[in-house]
């Protein structure tokens, strides 16, 4: 994490702050705080600064490409993408329901996904923070330090996310953009070898999933009040959960509840999801705002993702993770839980649950046998939806007649979680950073926030309608030399002429 000082063009005559770029997460994203002389924060801020276009450069193209196109959103959560077109493709198809191997084996598929994906952030992202302090020795504060000083915990988070992605593998056809599901089913079975090769891991892989819930469990029982209290604030909830309310990672129906845990809607069909969920573009950053329509802009943002999901469901469908999940309710205190670090805890819950799930469906005989693919009445569009390891994940599309995509509309995980973010970025901002002088590891504690959710920016950079856009010309010399602005209602404004000074 590097930042730095700077003099910002505003009135006030403040001071810029840039955390640049936020480490420690996928893509690419900035804080900027702006401060007054007194070091009293005025204005906090997550910027997401790449711009990738996914859902535009997709229309044109056959829909049976996409599902391994936007895969290429992210190298950490690939299979979500793919089982999420593919969802939305089996309408298109009227592929409804896909048969029960294709079933079982994207299942699989997602599960171990999930796992790895967790294993990943926990161990390698966010492990070093929490098990060394948040301004801790930045050259120590990586997975290097962490298996240098914890190499028993290394070493599960490192054959955690090994054994997750071994299943992907299998299931998929490689680790890492895989082609296992397409539109209407699966392409490939799981072998008999395959499976029991698996299967020889799964109680090692239990016992490692327990021993980082008794992990986490024990940092937030060694400091209850850091775990409670930073960047805690309250909103709403969202996620898909099953018919009978269980968690279900893989399929279901949106349930939303508020602060306080009422249910705001429950049982929507996710080919509804519009209904519900608008969009909004602010013209500080490439990322999206959503909230629910019913509560409108200031009142209806929302957080998706673990700690959402253990507390929007009714139950956990498996016995561990269930059990685990009724000690982490009973820690709020009959409470909803919104403290920010309370996300590492539910997604260690949620790593358990996959390996009980994976054990479950390992048992399958569908797995081994049975149709591939299924055919229907043809449809014009369709939507998937689905449980990614950050949250609600929303695929949407439009195909023509000619099998080209006419229109594609993505709500990606981390855009749920966007205004949430920026509102633990303002609280961390608020208690720790104003009126002192900062310092690396202060500013840390603004990413300790953010990495808690998990954050994938390159996959949520898909800003809708007039895009804002500034172009700036330095010389050799770094002398600014010319800079066109286009607003969010897009008016353009050439601010320098080409000799350096003011138009």
């Amino acid at each position: 994490m590097t930042f730095a000082l700077e003099t910002a063009t505003h009135p006030e005559g403040l001071r810029r702050v840039a955390i640049d770029p936020v480490s420690r997460v996928e893509g690419h994203g900035k804080v900027t705080l702006l401060l007054d002389a007194q070091n009293h924060i005025q204005q906090a801020r997550l910027h997401i600064v790449e711009f990738r276009g996914f859902e535009k450069f997709i229309e044109g193209r056959p829909y049976w490409e996409v599902p391994v196109m936007v895969q290429r959103l992210c190298g950490i959560c690939p299979v979500s993408h793919q089982l999420a077109a593919a969802k939305a493709f089996d309408r298109v198809l009227g592929a409804m329901p896909i048969s029960a191997s294709a079933t079982a084996v994207r299942r699989l598929m997602h599960y171990g996904q999930i796992l790895q994906s967790h294993a990943l952030h926990f161990f390698y992202l966010s492990s070093p923070d929490l098990l060394f302090g948040f301004d801790s020795e930045l050259a120590k504060r990586n997975i290097v330090g962490v298996a240098q000083a914890h190499p028993d915990i290394a070493k599960k988070g490192i054959l955690l996310r090994k054994f997750g992605q071994e299943i992907i593998r299998i299931t998929s056809g490689k680790r890492i953009h895989g082609t296992g599901a397409v539109p209407g089913g699966i392409n490939k079975l799981v072998n008999a070898g395959e499976r029991d090769a698996l299967q020889r891991e799964l109680p090692q892989m239990l016992q490692w999933a327990q021993d980082a819930l008794s992990l986490v469990k024990q940092l937030h029982a060694q400091n209850p009040a850091l775990y409670k209290n930073f960047a805690s604030f309250r909103s709403n909830l969202l996620s898909l959960v099953r018919a009978d309310g269980a968690m279900d990672l893989y399929d279901g129906v949106l349930r939303a509840r508020d602060a306080d845990g009422r249910i705001l809607f429950d049982g929507m069909q996710d080919q509804r999801y519009l209904e519900l969920i608008e969009e909004e573009v602010r013209p500080w950053s490439y990322l999206k705002f959503p909230h629910l329509r019913s509560l409108g802009r200031e009142l209806g943002w929302y957080r998706v993702g673990p700690l959402a999901r253990v507390q929007n469901c009714n139950f956990i469908p498996s016995p561990r993770a269930e059990a685990e999940r009724q000690a982490f309710l009973a820690w709020g205190e009959g409470e909803p839980i919104h403290a920010t670090l309370a996300y590492h805890w539910a997604r260690m819950i949620e790593l358990l649950h996959c390996v009980e799930v994976i054990t479950e469906l390992l048992t399958d005989p569908a797995l081994l046998s049975g149709d591939l693919l299924t055919t229907g009445t043809r449809q014009r569009s369709g939507v998937g939806v689905i449980e990614a390891p950050r949250g609600t994940l929303i695929h949407d599309y439009d195909v023509g007649s000619d099998d080209l995509v006419t229109r594609c509309n993505l709500i990606v995980s981390t855009t749920h979680n966007n205004q949430a973010m920026n509102e633990a970025v303002r609280s961390v901002a608020r208690d720790y950073l104003d009126g002192h002088e900062l310092t690396e590891g202060l500013l840390n504690h603004i990413e300790v926030a953010i990495r808690a959710y998990d954050p994938c920016l390159s996959c949520a950079t898909h800003a809708l309608g007039a895009m804002p856009l500034e172009v700036t010309l330095l010389g050799p010399d770094g002398k600014l030399l010319d800079r066109v602005t286009k607003s969010s209602q897009g008016e353009f404004l050439h601010d320098v002429a080409s000799d350096g000074m003011p138009a």
